[in-house]
């Protein structure tokens, strides 16, 4: 949850309109006697569907030295591919305004998710690079009037997300000056923007060991993104791949933090297990503690954990142990009720189709994979696309199931940059229905506590 701070003033009387249950009346508005940011922009992410589509496939692509038209095309089985200093622009003049008055623009590249395990590695990865915009009309690539939107140097993850305002703005860009940690080697990406006027929804990172590196690259047969497009034509998913081979839940645990802090995804799914039960059957209250800091973590953050099952195997040494590893996912299915996302069964699924499996009895063959990806978006269609969303409590921002004065402190705290003020539900709070969060929202909000 960001927050964009205006100018300090001193707050006065302030009104806005409100939705019952909770009644208003302006004449008794609080006002608070203290300095405080006169308006707070809230870029939030949502829980209630909001297609993101991308808005650059296809459009006029431009490079120094790489095929540019190969970082949107349809496939992404190709690649952008060019020597450092490049960049990759893409001219979005002929876009709606209103489908890129704020956009993500994301990256995708097939290196391990980040440099760490046995397995790391670096493949043409960015590490240094700029995402900039410019207002100069479509048509003809601009040499000068670029505005760097955001920087980033030594960056070691595989994919990158960044939230851009592009108001008053037609081109966007990604400047990359160092791959894999060095100038002049090669980099490779897919390049994508999607639409977030409206909030960030469909945005997912898919954390977990190699069966998630393997099977959530959305680059090796049909990705998660496409099959959602399939089931319904107006998403396409942001899919950041954050498998890392060979790795267990103490890794996420150590690592989750780092990876949450430049992480714009709302949905985060959590797939560990498998390296976990593999010959330690006294590990299980250990996956445990790791996997419930994990979806700690992810709440603190705002953000929507997906827990699946841990998928079958027929090694020995893996399935004599998972049993109880798996009844720990369904411990923490049960501990966080409504405030988590069932994943796919992906022990059930491989139990039933075994042949999915490769010869080593533990990760998927290529078929097994494709159709694990297919079972992700038909199972998450279900349950996130179209599933009913209880309605929450006007008011009640840190979901306890009422609205009470300790909501009323928490914004006033949070309002203050109190950074141990937690709001787990900013939408509840926005009583003006403005998209802001506000100290109008925190006037109408004890206000109608007092009455």
């Amino acid at each position: 949850m960001k927050r964009l701070f205006s100018t300090i003033i001193t707050a006065s009387v302030l009104s806005c309109s409100l939705l019952n249950p909770i009644a208003y009346a302006a004449e008794n508005i609080y006002t608070p006697d203290y300095k405080i940011a006169d308006r707070i922009s809230i870029n939030s992410n949502s829980a209630k569907p909001v297609a993101n589509p991308v808005i650059s496939r296809g459009v006029p692509a431009y490079s120094a030295k790489g095929d540019a038209k190969s970082g949107n095309d349809v496939h992404y089985f190709s690649f952008w591919n060019s020597a450092t200093p490049d960049y990759l622009a893409y001219d979005l003049s002929g876009v709606p305004k209103e489908l890129k008055k704020q956009v993500i623009a994301v990256w995708y590249n097939t290196s391990a998710f980040d440099s760490i395990g046995n397995y790391a590695n670096r493949n043409m990865e960015p590490s240094d690079y700029t995402i900039e915009v410019n207002a100069a009309d479509g048509g003809e690539y601009p040499e000068s009037g670029w505005i760097v939107a955001e920087t980033v140097t030594d960056n070691t993850l595989s994919s990158r997300q960044h939230v851009v305002s592009m108001e008053g703005y037609n081109w966007i860009r990604i400047n990359i000056t160092k791959a894999d940690g060095e100038e002049g080697r090669n980099a490779s990406i897919n390049f994508d923007i999607h639409n977030v006027s409206d909030g960030i929804f469909d945005s997912w990172l898919f954390l977990g060991d190699s069966i998630t590196a393997c099977g959530m690259n959305n680059c090796y047969g049909t990705g998660f993104a496409t099959h959602v497009n399939e089931l319904d034509s107006k998403y396409f998913p942001i899919q950041e791949n954050g498998g890392i081979g060979g790795i267990t839940s103490t890794d996420g645990k150590n690592n989750i933090d780092r990876w949450l802090e430049t992480c714009n995804a709302n949905f985060v799914s959590i797939a560990y297990g498998t390296n976990d039960a593999w010959g330690n059957p006294s590990g299980v209250e250990k996956y445990y503690e790791n996997t419930k800091y994990m979806i700690d973590a992810v709440l603190e953050a705002g953000k929507i954990p997906v827990l699946p099952k841990i998928p079958y195997a027929s090694e020995k040494a893996v399935l004599e142990n998972l049993g109880k590893y798996n009844e720990v996912v369904e411990k923490l299915w049960q501990e966080y009720d409504g405030k988590i996302v069932k994943g796919p069964d992906l022990y059930e699924f491989l139990e039933k189709n075994p042949d999915y499996l490769s010869g080593d009895g533990v990760h998927p063959s290529d078929t097994g994979y494709a159709a694990i990806r297919k079972l992700w978006a038909e199972t998450m269609y279900e349950r996130v696309y179209t599933a009913k969303i209880s309605e929450a409590v006007i008011g009640d921002i840190n979901s306890d199931g009422v609205f009470d004065i300790s909501d009323a402190v928490t914004l006033q705290k949070w309002l203050l940059s109190d950074d141990n003020a937690k709001i787990n539900n900013w939408q509840t709070g926005d009583l003006c229905k403005d998209n802001l969060l506000d100290i109008a929202d925190l006037s109408a909000m004890k206000n109608a506590l007092i009455k």
